[in-house]
């Protein structure tokens, strides 16, 4: 039995983060229907990096899904739509608010069609706000978090994550909040409930420490290539061999342990305490950067690993490609698909162990479960389907 088995799910949203939290759930076992525009699909399914014309991202993001085309700007659509509804437990959507109240579809007439439906709703600045109705993407909704303003070094201008980072916190907390609620629906025997997820706030909680700051202190963290004033040493240090190690000493017992790595006995009791190390970090911070730069990466990981310090270097898609973790957990996966023969992927995570999630497929083609949903879910037949798809509905 898979963990989510008899959850079922329509996944109306697009793009990254709203489908991603969908995916989630169908690594898991629900039965995720992704309903999309007839002739063009999601978006996604366009974006890059293409092979062929054909992004190499959709097998990934459209795996353990099934593919349905439905427009919802005609009467019929909407009323499919509503019969879909009345046999789901969940809708995840990412349209900007309003959206579905201006379709003709808000909460009125979804709890209409199924007075147990929870929707999900994931936005850029959430479902309340005077920013609420305003178009939100990834990058620009990381700006407004915060985050981007501390990010990179002082003396170059703010950067920005390499990959949309808060789309993919937001799909994380779109299942959070989806399991709460369907937590609370069918144990608790609650009210259904809509789950409002913004791109901008799964930052922003993270953000504990920066909050605190500027409160207590009137401080603003500026930008730093590393987090500081929290912990001493903390930094990327280059080997002998010209390569970047990080270390982070982040508790006193690491910071101990380093100590023995190094042969410093003499930072004890010096610097045995948090606050004494930050209070006059130069003296460790440069000791360090010497010590490493004497090693190379392998010796200094040698070092540190025997002593109990935490130490990695900077990874590229080529190390994770080649370490044995990797290999050993069986993080990356390789599935067969139609548009690539096969594609590699990231395995289903959290691992489970008693009901661990799987890759059934890869993402499928548009449109290739109509007549599963349309004609076995909903029992509309071959003529039905046929006038459907030719009057552009399907």
């Amino acid at each position: 039995m898979d963990a989510l088995e008899g959850v079922r799910v329509l996944d109306i949203a697009t793009v990254i983060a709203g489908p991603w939290g969908a995916g989630i759930l169908a690594d898991f076992g629900a039965e995720v229907i992704k309903v999309e525009m007839p002739g063009r699909g999601d978006s996604f399914r366009a974006m890059g990096p293409l092979k062929d014309g054909v992004s190499i991202r959709w097998p990934s993001m459209g795996r353990n899904k099934k593919s349905i085309t439905l427009d919802f700007h005609y009467e019929e659509g909407k009323k499919l739509f509503l019969e879909l509804v009345s046999k789901s437990d969940v809708i995840i959507e990412n349209f900007r608010t309003g959206t579905l109240e201006k379709w003709g579809l808000g909460m009125d007439v979804l709890r209409k069609a199924n007075p147990d439906i929870i929707v999900t709703h994931v936005t850029g600045y959430g479902q309340t706000g005077p920013y609420a109705h305003l178009a939100g993407l990834g990058t620009p909704l990381q700006a407004f978090s915060g985050m981007t303003y501390m990010t990179g070094y002082p003396d170059r201008p703010p950067v920005s994550p390499p990959f949309a980072l808060a789309d993919y916190i937001a799909g994380l907390n779109a299942v959070i909040g989806t399991m709460m609620a369907l937590y609370h629906r069918d144990s608790m025997k609650g009210k259904p409930q809509e789950v409002d997820v913004s791109l901008y706030e799964g930052i922003f909680r993270m953000e504990e420490a920066m909050i605190a700051q500027y409160d207590l202190f009137g401080t603003v963290r500026e930008r730093s290539p590393m987090p500081s004033g929290a912990s001493c040493p903390i930094g990327t240090f280059e080997t002998k061999d010209s390569r970047y190690a990080i270390i982070v000493c982040s508790t006193n017992p690491v910071f101990e342990h380093l100590c023995d790595a190094m042969q410093r006995p003499d930072w004890l009791p010096k610097y045995a305490k948090a606050k004494d190390r930050l209070a006059d970090p130069k003296p460790i911070m440069d000791a360090v950067t010497a010590w490493v730069a004497s090693m190379t990466y392998d010796e200094l990981k040698k070092c540190c690993d025997k002593s109990g310090v935490p130490v990695s270097s900077i990874y590229s898609m080529k190390d994770i490609f080649e370490d044995p973790q990797y290999a050993a957990r069986n993080d990356i996966v390789e599935v067969p698909c139609e548009e690539f023969g096969s594609v590699k992927m990231p395995a289903v995570f959290p691992v489970l162990s008693e009901t661990p999630g799987k890759i059934k497929w890869a993402g499928p083609k548009l449109g290739s479960y109509n007549n599963e949903i349309y004609g076995n879910l909903l029992g509309k037949t071959e003529e039905e389907l046929a006038a459907l798809q030719k009057n552009g509905i399907i």
